[in-house]
């Protein structure tokens, strides 16, 4: 795709892109650049962190078993609620 391109060919781009953005505007346009790859690489980590947190979780070999306490709903009992012993 840039095979044919030599050092000339980028200096004219780069001409070109000063006439059309103009040189005030294009500190502010490299500073608007920096920032949303900053925020994009932050997001990409939290991302990451996330995954991290919750994979251990979802792992059921590695995760403590809590067992509620079993209950037992008789209709015949006036339907309350009555602990397995």
């Amino acid at each position: 795709m840039l095979q044919g391109l030599t050092g000339w060919h980028f200096l004219i781009i780069l001409a070109v892109i000063l006439l059309l953005f103009g040189a005030a505007k294009l500190p502010a346009l490299a500073k608007s650049m920096g920032q949303s790859a900053r925020v994009f690489r932050g997001e990409m980590k939290a991302m990451k962190d996330e995954d991290a947190a919750a994979a251990p979780a979802a792992d059921p070999g590695t995760a403590a078993s809590v067992e509620t306490p079993a209950t037992d709903v008789r209709a015949d009992a006036g339907g309350t609620a009555d602990t397995k012993s």
